[in-house]
């Protein structure tokens, strides 16, 4: 029998993993109900590579049980459901008076309606193209926090910048200033166990998501939450695409410049940031912040029409895995490019689409929209990479128009603006991992003003940018196509 075994083992171990395989592929098909892009991709891999296939399924692909992870008490649900309602009765009178509103109430109910996304326009908004100046802007406030701080970045790195806000934080906190901290299990693993007990001694409440048993190695690479929020004293507000690290301010020679976009938010668009920091903390540490509380600027607010600089209509939008029929964000793009009528411009790091998304700017370029689309020059993921490029090759024959940002530089920046009227600016990459893996918020923003900032933004950085013709990517080497070739393929995985 011994023997059997022995002479057997290879035949046994092989027979074994192509049943694991086929159960995995039962378990994507009938129980997860993955996307059919998704389904096809990993079938692919897990009949041509079978032992590694398994390897990247238990890293990559495997999914959780994920229903209701951030509970809303019914209490605090009846109040936000009573602020939309009226916000929905405001938004009817105050239309009427405002052209832009006018012009994209089905917008603002259409993120009403699929993510309780309350609407507010007493708001203002600094949009920061320079990580510089958001670090300054950001190292400012916090040293001024007089009541909280909410803190939550996917990456944090206690290197020189990271060491000076935890220093501030670690200040703050022993004065008396309630400090909350979440960071991603996965994104932040090069945090040190030093740097968290530093914060917990000084009275910094932390936070790790969805964290791993092992802290460098984490088997669980999926839903990883890539929010970047900062809310102070329920004054100010941050949200973009900075995490907290060096690289960010152009100090690694592998990226050189940095560039991103980062927003400053005053008004009552706060409270909705400050309730999806307090979901996700609620989450992470099972502390049962009373959200309610928060609510106070919200309910002794009022919809009303003025034409001042600071009054922008905001929506805060965001999504992740944990509802499986809505990717909030991404409807969001989709309506946008839907909208459009003179322009669509993209910023990217990622640029990874799902049929609905590239049939719709496909749809947009044959109708005369002027589609431009800016992503990385370099790669800082090679797959993802050339998948991006496979993707703008493909609309590039449809007319849209593709720049590849700076030399040495790297673009990271999330934005999307169409129209002078809308623009969206948050946490969310044009990718399939940012719709149906991360857990993201961005900012939809209904202004002129703000979206014409964006614009010349956009327009200032062609000047640093080469653009992609039809010519140059039919005639890229052989080489190219074969890896972009594997890289699509694979693009629902990566």
């Amino acid at each position: 029998m011994l023997s059997f075994l022995q002479n057997s083992a290879y035949e046994i171990i092989a027979t074994s993993i192509y049943i694991i395989n086929f159960l995995i592929i039962l378990n994507l098909i009938f129980r997860e109900k993955r996307s059919i892009e998704t389904i096809v991709a990993w079938t692919a891999v897990l009949t041509t590579l079978p032992a590694v296939g398994i390897v990247m399924y238990i890293l990559v692909g495997r999914g959780v049980r994920k229903d209701n992870m951030f509970k809303i008490k019914e209490q605090e649900d009846k109040i936000i459901k009573k602020n939309i309602a009226e916000t929905k009765a405001r938004l009817k009178c105050s239309s009427m008076l405002d052209e832009n509103l006018r012009d994209n109430i089905d917008m603002i109910d259409a993120l009403t309606n699929s993510n309780n996304a309350h609407y507010t326009n007493n708001n203002s908004v600094d949009i920061f193209d320079k990580s510089r100046d958001f670090f300054d802007s950001l190292l400012y406030e916090l040293k001024n926090a007089k009541n909280y701080i909410n803190i939550q970045f996917y990456i944090f790195k206690d290197d020189v910048i990271g060491s000076e806000i935890i220093d501030i934080l670690c200040e703050k906190a022993k004065s008396g200033v309630e400090v909350r901290l979440i960071y991603d299990a996965v994104g932040s693993r090069l945090l040190s166990e030093k740097t968290l007990l530093k914060l917990k001694k000084s009275g910094v409440k932390t936070g790790a998501f969805f964290p791993s048993l092992m802290k460098i190695v984490n088997f669980n690479l999926n839903y990883r939450n890539h929010r970047k929020i900062v809310v102070i004293d329920g004054n100010i507000a941050y949200v973009g695409g900075n995490n907290i690290g060096d690289e960010y301010l152009g100090k690694d020679p592998k990226f050189g410049e940095w560039r991103d976009t980062h927003l400053k938010l005053t008004g009552d668009c706060i409270v909705d940031l400050n309730t999806r920091f307090i979901l996700d903390w609620r989450y992470t540490t099972q502390e049962n912040l009373d959200l309610s509380k928060y609510f106070t600027k919200s309910q002794g607010s009022n919809i009303y029409y003025n034409k001042s600089s600071n009054n922008v209509g905001i929506q805060i939008v965001s999504s992740g895995p944990d509802i499986t029929e809505l990717d909030e964000i991404k409807y969001g793009y989709i309506k946008m490019i839907q909208k459009a009528r003179k322009y669509i411009y993209i910023q990217t790091p990622y640029l990874i689409l799902d049929r609905t998304l590239i049939d719709s700017l496909k749809i947009a370029c044959l109708s005369g929209v002027d589609v431009r689309i800016m992503i990385p020059s370099k790669p800082d993921h090679p797959f993802v990479y050339w998948a991006s490029c496979s993707y703008a090759g493909e609309l590039l024959k449809f007319g849209a128009k593709i720049y590849t940002y700076g030399e040495n530089a790297f673009l990271h920046a999330k934005t999307i603006v169409i129209d002078d009227a809308v623009c969206s600016i948050g946490t969310a990459n044009m990718d399939i991992r940012s719709f149906e893996l991360n857990f993201e918020v961005n900012a939809f923003i209904y202004s002129k003003e703000v979206s014409i900032k964006q614009r010349n933004i956009f327009e200032k950085d062609i000047t640093n940018s080469k653009q992609m013709t039809i010519d140059m990517y039919n005639s890229r080497p052989k080489l190219i196509i074969i890896k972009e070739a594997v890289s699509r393929l694979l693009s629902p995985l990566l």
